[in-house]
């Protein structure tokens, strides 16, 4: 019993079961994985180096230093001779050796105060390298739910041809019966062969879709490709006017924040520009030691001062002027891209919005199509069975039926994607996987 017992352990997990994801957990697993995610993660961090080496500007710089000199001789000045017995020997010129220790405590700064205005910018550029990087995820996001749903279309596909091929089965046995009996030509099972086995292509076509689909999905989230999806449907709420839509992206949109951040730098940078010409204000103070071998009588062995300076630089090639002249372009170009974002914006909102409402009519007037589709399916197929209906009636019968179930599967998945293609259009998409809890953790 132990055996059998231990062989059946080993026999069940030797199948794993695959594991099954929802949309959001697709979604947080993507973000976890993704290297270009984590590439604009780490400009955020090189953001925040930079706001660190600005800050340092802004704080004193103590120096410690030391040094010793070895001189080859002892150099003195000519003795001071008054008495053959006095004589009053000659300072030391030059000693034999002599050491210098000390600190130093200096502090600049333009006065126009460029360096804050520079830290300030660096705050700023951390805001904006966020923005930059929520614009991306979003971005990826997208693709996720793009590949999501068409592997969801993919399986719907697939089990419509599985359909269609057990519908055509069924018709080709009720066509071989009635060969036997007489009531049909040849001509009529072969045709059901020919469709029969058209469907079995459609079939195989499917499956080698959904296996496409299936490693696209797994490539882009970074999971193994045993995997099931559980659907998740957008509720079909009412559209709301255009305009709300629009204003909604200008004001939500990742990359509208992050241009308007750049385009509030680009401002400042020339104010930093302009700092060239001011003065610089230099604050000093130095402690400092040294000693001398020989001493010599003037030694001054420690001291301490404070030094301000003012300088100004009245010309330099004319590289404050060029600076200037280059901030201001750059803030004009940040401008134009600011402008060329909002109609960027409005095209991209209009457009998904126009997609929503045509895909919206497009689904419901295939829901009654395909009503019909297979009312008249399942009449042609009876009166097919009765002798009143030939072989082409009910293929074309199939041919509409299968038709309108492919272009309405098409239409229900896309209106789907277009969904989430507005909620990145607005800047709400991330926001969403944000606030929806934890994910299954992926194998």
């Amino acid at each position: 019993m132990l055996v059998w017992g231990v062989l059946i352990v080993l026999t069940c997990n030797g199948h794993a079961v695959a594991v099954e994801y929802t949309w959001e957990d697709l979604c947080r697993i993507a973000l976890e994985r993704s290297e270009k995610i984590k590439i604009m993660e780490d400009n955020v961090s090189i953001a925040r180096t930079g706001k660190d080496k600005k800050m340092s500007a802004l704080i004193p710089k103590l120096t410690a230093f030391g040094s010793y000199t070895d001189w080859t001789e002892s150099k003195y000045s000519p003795a001071n001779i008054f008495t053959p017995s006095i004589v009053v020997p000659g300072t030391v010129i030059q000693p034999n050796s002599g050491t210098a220790w000390g600190v130093r405590l200096d502090q600049s700064i333009t006065l126009n105060g460029k360096e804050i205005t520079d830290f300030s910018i660096s705050k700023d550029n951390i805001e904006r390298q966020q923005n930059e990087t929520n614009a991306q995820k979003e971005e990826y996001l997208m693709t996720v739910s793009a590949a999501f749903y068409e592997m969801l279309r993919a399986q719907k596909v697939l089990e419509i041809a599985n359909a269609t091929v057990e519908r055509l089965t069924a018709y080709r046995k009720a066509a071989e019966k009635r060969l036997k009996v007489g009531e049909v030509t040849k001509t009529v099972l072969l045709r059901a062969d020919g469709e029969l086995s058209g469907a079995l292509s459609d079939q195989i076509k499917a499956k080698n879709v959904l296996d496409l689909s299936r490693a696209v999905l797994s490539r882009i989230v970074g999971i193994s490709e045993d995997f099931t999806l559980k659907e998740k449907f957008l509720e079909d709420a009412p559209l709301p006017p255009l305009d709300s839509y629009v204003a909604a992206g200008l004001a939500q949109r990742a990359e509208m924040k992050g241009v308007e951040i750049e385009k509030q730098m680009t401002k400042d940078q020339i104010r930093v520009a302009k700092g060239g010409y001011w003065p610089i204000l230099s604050i000093s103070g130095v402690y400092g030691g040294m000693d001398q071998d020989p001493v010599p009588s003037t030694i001054n062995r420690e001291s301490a001062y404070g030094q301000v300076a003012l300088n100004y630089p009245f010309f330099e090639g004319g590289l404050r002027r060029a600076e200037v002249k280059e901030a201001m372009i750059r803030d004009r170009q940040a401008g134009l891209k600011m402008e060329d974002l909002k109609k960027t914006i409005r095209i991209e909102v209009e457009t998904t919005y126009l997609e929503l409402k045509n895909q919206r009519g497009i689904i419901k007037s295939l829901e009654d199509q395909l009503l019909f589709a297979r009312e008249n399916y399942k009449a042609v197929t009876r009166q097919f069975e009765m002798g009143l209906a030939n072989s082409i009636d009910v293929m074309d019968a199939n041919t509409l039926l299968v038709s309108t179930e492919r272009q309405l599967t098409t239409a229900i998945y896309s209106h789907q994607v277009f969904q989430f293609r507005m909620k990145r259009a607005t800047g709400v998409l991330l926001t969403e996987i944000a606030g929806n809890g934890p994910a299954v953790k992926a194998p």
